[in-house]
């Protein structure tokens, strides 16, 4: 509802062309020159006049305003009638001199008439949208898409002010097929985007969003408002228009396809804007992104669990889930309490939380009801969600740890395959990078006797074993780089794949491989002695000097875990067996030159393998009988 404010400056707005009428029809009146091409020009400005006034009347009464193409309009209309003000009032008798300098022509009236009826054609288009009685916007009619002169040369713009007041003054099929035509629009192209936004289109999809009055409306809104979100820009739009606290709400209490919607949406915004990735996050979005990713896929394992406990157990159980549904409060954010025990009961608390409204009980049945394609979809949007929320962020990476997610992501990594798979791969990849710079977050999620700590790195190892497709592999040989801190120097069999994969055929998956093994090895790594040593007997310097003649990429990251192994384990005997000493040497005269970076690192592990083998030659000779 527009504020008195803003109704008195709309009503001053058009104020100022209905004052500006009245002063050229006093000029009409006092024209002694071209007497009949004033009065016609009175004529034109009396039906603009007319209808300023109606629309003066509309504006002051109504609940619902749409004042964009009100103050366009209204500032040309103004303009138009300074013209003819200016014109008329050259027609009244002065004397011989003031003709003389003063000529009008015919010509002259012809285009002061040709910009009025521009002006009533505007008015004309600005009544038919908000007019009650002529079936406009206001009124519940169908949508105007007839082109105004203002916007002859930009007709989307007329559309677009047309699609927005339907959304905001007519009723819901209207609204919805609006919505449906914005998304279409801003579907086309980025101007088409912008101007939706510059128009006001974001604040009345947030309400038909909000509101709930039907899924189809609520799936128009979404897609209209997710086609606007590629932008930072746009996206902050959205954001200030409270548009986060909405999208969370409609998240937790919607129809499942609502649901995914409302989940695209999530990522896409934290995509394309920080601001909105820490909004989200604040709202609360992470626990019920890992509830309905979670939706199904612990229900097996609690049959299992509950298969082994006695009946006596679990009527205690099912009689402190009642008491705490009885108790707990309504709230619009559910899963606000941290201290649930798994994924299971956030699924379980969700509903019971929302026990008391007929419409989440509706909603809990349609969802054990939906087709698989439709769960699938919602959890593929969820995963998408948790990974955009989670990239570059410590803070939401150590959310979704606390609510059990890491586990939730192993599962589904593990039962499922394609985008979902996908998607729970990147949202871990993304944690562990995390981690990776993070002691707090490294130690609190990811400790060795860490269950889920277990299930992710035994997922993360059987993708890199088991599946052929690099697309999966790489975010898993990340993930298991990013880690590599965590792993105390008896975990061996973490380090084997990654060295599998330095003899890979895709020369770019070899790359990954060795940059995740040069965590191991790296001086930061406080095990990296021990892990250097654990390459080499895993076969690893063979596979390096074949990589030394890869692309490259392949090419440089080879040589710096060559380097590595040099320093830290030098005196191996598959060093000299594989001839490094000489390779190193030539790589400093090739690979350095365009990487000047690592020629510190290449001379220092050349001096290492200098002096192992400067000393072991000594030796021989000293043992020459």
């Amino acid at each position: 509802m527009a504020t008195e404010l803003e109704e008195k400056l709309i009503e001053e707005e058009l104020g100022y062309p209905i004052r500006l009428s009245e002063q050229v029809r006093a000029a009409v009146d006092e024209a002694n020159w071209f007497k009949l091409e004033c009065s016609e020009v009175g004529k034109q400005v009396d039906r603009v006049s007319q209808m300023l006034r109606t629309m003066t009347r509309f504006a002051s009464t109504a609940q619902f305003l749409y004042d964009r193409p009100i103050r366009r309009v209204t500032a040309e209309v103004s303009k138009n009638l300074e013209r003819a003000l200016t014109l008329v009032r050259k027609c009244k008798r002065r004397s011989v001199l003031r003709r003389v300098v003063t000529i009008v022509s015919a010509a002259d009236f012809r285009k002061v008439q040709s910009f009025l009826e521009s002006s009533v054609g505007d008015m004309r288009w600005l009544l038919s949208i908000f007019d009650t009685e002529n079936g406009g916007s206001g009124g519940g009619g169908g949508i105007n898409l007839s082109l105004p002169p203002i916007a002859s040369n930009d007709p989307i713009l007329s559309w677009v002010w047309s699609f927005v007041a339907t959304l905001q003054m007519s009723q819901l099929p209207e609204k919805i097929e609006a919505a449906n035509e914005l998304a279409s629009f801003a579907r086309d192209n980025d101007r088409n985007k912008k101007i939706i936004v510059e128009e006001g289109g974001v604040p009345p999809l947030l309400k038909l969003l909000k509101d709930g009055a039907s899924l189809e409306a609520q799936i128009a809104a979404t897609t209209a408002i997710y086609n606007l979100a590629n932008d930072q820009e746009r996206v902050r739009a959205i954001v200030n228009e409270l548009g986060v606290q909405i999208i969370v709400q409609v998240l937790s209490d919607s129809p499942m396809v609502v649901q995914t919607q409302a989940a695209r949406l999530v990522a896409r915004m934290a995509e394309y804007d920080p601001v909105a990735q820490e909004d989200f996050a604040r709202e609360h979005v992470i626990r019920p992104l890992v509830t309905l990713l979670s939706f199904e896929t612990f229900v097996d394992d609690h049959k299992d669990q509950l298969s082994k406990q006695s009946f006596h157990s679990i009527v205690q159980i099912n009689k402190q889930m009642e008491k705490k549904t009885l108790t707990r409060p309504n709230s619009s954010r559910p899963y606000s309490n941290s201290n649930s025990n798994s994924n299971s009961n956030y699924y379980h608390y969700y509903y019971h939380n929302n026990e008391g409204s007929s419409r989440a009980g509706q909603h809990r049945r349609e969802r054990e009801n939906e087709k698989p394609e439709v769960k699938l979809s919602l959890k593929i949007s969820c995963a998408e969600a948790l990974w955009m929320l989670a990239k570059g962020s410590v803070l939401n990476s150590r959310r979704i740890t606390e609510t059990k997610g890491l586990l939730c992501l192993a599962k589904l990594v593990e039962k499922e395959e394609g985008e979902l798979q996908y998607n729970c791969l990147m949202t871990i990849m993304e944690i562990t990078a995390a981690a990776e710079y993070n002691a707090d977050l490294r130690r609190s999620s990811f400790r060795i006797n860490s269950p889920a700590a277990k299930a992710v790195v035994e997922q993360l190892l059987r993708v890199i074993r088991e599946l052929d497709n690099p697309v999966l592999q790489v975010p898993a040989i990340k993930s298991i780089g990013s880690l590599a801190r965590t792993f105390p120097a008896r975990e061996t069999w973490v380090i084997n794949p990654l060295v599998t994969q330095l003899s890979h055929r895709n020369p770019d998956m070899a790359a990954e491989a060795a940059i995740s093994l040069g965590k191991f090895a790296c001086p930061d790594n406080f095990l990296c002695v021990e892990h250097s040593k654990t390459i080499i007997e895993y076969n690893g310097v063979p596979q390096l000097m074949r990589m030394l003649r890869a692309n490259e990429r392949a090419q440089l990251h080879g040589l710096i875990l060559l380097c590595y192994l040099a320093i830290h384990a030098g005196n191996s005997e598959a060093l000299e067996q594989a001839r490094v000493l000489t390779a190193l040497e030539g790589a400093d005269r090739t690979v350095v030159a365009q990487h000047p970076e690592l020629r510190e690192l290449v001379s220092k592990a050349i001096d290492h393998l200098n002096l192992y083998q400067v000393g072991v030659q000594s030796q021989m000779h000293s043992f020459v009988p």
